[in-house]
């Protein structure tokens, strides 16, 4: 499912909800292409770091620990810079996926 945020300027981010297909496949270059790149350093130290002590086999094990939580992380993060959900249908969505509270 996908919501739009809003800021205070009135710039409209769409953003997915749960599971990151992207993040799945590409690991950190989604984060990276979405300026996030806390994030995106973050995924790929662990992936290096996996990869190192599994000889580079385990290398793809944090890509699939990310895929279940960045968008998650992403939209908490935009949402602490100052974006809001843009109707009552994104709102309801991320209070019940647990990402805003009530």
């Amino acid at each position: 499912m996908r919501v739009n945020l809003v800021n205070g300027a009135g710039a409209i981010k769409e953003v997915k909800v749960g599971f990151s297909w992207t993040t799945f496949f590409f690991g950190f270059f989604p984060a990276l292409f979405r300026g996030d790149l806390k994030w995106a350093a973050i995924m790929l130290v662990a992936a290096i770091a996996v990869g190192i002590f599994t000889l580079g086999i385990g290398a793809w094990l944090p890509g699939i620990v990310f895929s279940f939580i960045y968008n998650k992380m992403y939209i908490k993060e935009l949402l602490e810079k100052g974006y809001r959900p843009a109707d009552a249908q994104a709102q309801a969505a991320l209070q019940n996926n647990g990402i805003m509270a009530a």
